[in-house]
């Protein structure tokens, strides 16, 4: 993002916590986009993507009295984002314990959510959702570094500072999230069925 870019979202945002629903509902439209994707790749689902980007949304909007405009928004934003996403990775986790629990003892025969209900779709679409779910399962300290960097862009000391982190500590992160990513990846594709000639 240039300097400009960064400068005129900050004037956005001072208007915004002065009250100027239209200021803000422009910061909306210039980070929904970017904001979808980097949390579709955290969660891994895009209807939970699409839930935690409204609920970032709101939280900002209830919380721009504390947005420091020396700072970029961009930033203070996808730290939201962040904070949400967490909170998305704690429900979620509390609720597959609490499945577990009765999964031995029923059988609902509901298929999966997340399975596919066919194989129409595009070869591309197919890969994509793999590596959707590949990244989402990634433990949160190797998914956090991986989505800052190579998904929303920042350097590895932007993402540093925003994680509380070294960059040393960034960069092996990143490398073993790769390297994690990879091995899922070829898991994913040795467990295809091959499809017939």
């Amino acid at each position: 993002m240039t300097e400009h870019a960064d400068d005129s979202e900050r004037l956005l945002a001072v208007a915004a916590r002065a009250g100027d629903r239209g200021a803000f509902e422009r910061l909306v439209r210039l980070h929904k986009h970017a904001l979808y994707r980097f949390v579709r790749r955290y969660t891994g689902d895009s209807q939970d993507a699409y839930d935690i980007v409204q609920d970032s949304f709101v939280a900002a909007w209830m919380a721009l009295h504390r947005y420091d405009e020396r700072k970029s928004f961009t930033f203070w934003l996808r730290a939201i984002a962040l904070n949400k996403c967490r909170d998305y990775g704690r429900r979620r986790a509390v609720r597959n314990r609490f499945l577990m629990l009765f999964a031995s003892e029923q059988d609902t025969g509901c298929a999966s959510e997340d399975e596919p209900v066919g194989y129409s779709e595009p070869v591309e679409a197919a890969h994509l959702r793999q590596l959707d779910r590949a990244i989402a399962s990634l433990p949160q300290r190797y998914k956090e570094p991986l989505l800052l960097t190579l998904i929303s862009g920042l350097t590895h000391q932007a993402a540093a500072d925003q994680l509380h982190t070294t960059t040393k500590a960034i960069e092996m992160r990143v490398r073993r999230a790769k390297a994690r990513l990879r091995i899922a990846l070829r898991q994913s594709d040795d467990a295809e069925p091959q499809s017939e000639p």
